[in-house]
């Protein structure tokens, strides 16, 4: 039996499983047949080029549920560091792109890596006021990431080195699904309005 190929599907001659991509609509307008969640393989969202103008990636699943209403918008999630399967959606080149990830280190390093092939990617809700502002809801990043990001703004670099150098603490970090709905609302609010 052949052991070095990576999957049991390549190593019986299988398809490999598509890997598949979740988003929710976030304007009513846009729901397919009524339906505003759908998990789908990669190479059919390169396909799929859905008529918004806003596209927001959240690593965590409870978030992209509970995401609020954004016209001409929707919401991928529950990637993590998988987010590279996304290269290959080009039409999200053409998008207003918002990482919305934890505050800590791995967080602004998976927003280095979208921004790898969407320099266009801004970050939402990782900043300090919003640290501070959750305190109390802190939590201890137990292996932070010490790689060198090249793709921050002076402000994500400048908060991503005060948690690397423990300025509030040991390990500090605040999970994205600690941030106040009322936060994300606003947030939200805030985009929609200058947009």
């Amino acid at each position: 039996m052949h052991h070095s190929a990576p999957s049991f599907e390549l190593r019986y001659g299988l398809q490999s499983k598509p890997v598949q991509v979740r988003l929710r609509f976030l304007d009513r307008q846009q729901y397919l047949q009524g339906i505003s969640d759908l998990t789908i393989p990669v190479e059919q969202l390169a396909e799929f080029n859905p008529r918004v103008s806003k596209v927001f990636i959240t690593e965590n699943e409870i978030n992209g549920l509970c995401f609020p209403e954004v016209k001409e918008a929707l919401v991928i999630f529950g990637l993590g560091y998988g987010v590279e399967v996304l290269k290959s959606v080009t039409w999200l080149k053409e998008k207003e792109i918002y990482y919305w990830g934890d505050i800590d280190t791995h967080g602004f390093a998976i927003l280095d890596q979208v921004r790898s092939f969407l320099p266009q990617a801004q970050s939402l809700l990782m900043d300090e006021r919003i640290l501070m502002s959750h305190q109390h809801l802190w939590a201890i990043e137990e292996k932070p990431s010490f790689t060198q990001l090249n793709r921050l703004t002076a402000d994500e670099h400048r908060l991503l080195s005060s948690l690397q150098n423990n300025t509030w603490g040991q390990g500090v970090r605040l999970e994205q699904e600690r941030v106040s709905f009322q936060e994300v609302k606003e947030a939200v609010d805030r985009l929609e309005y200058n947009g």
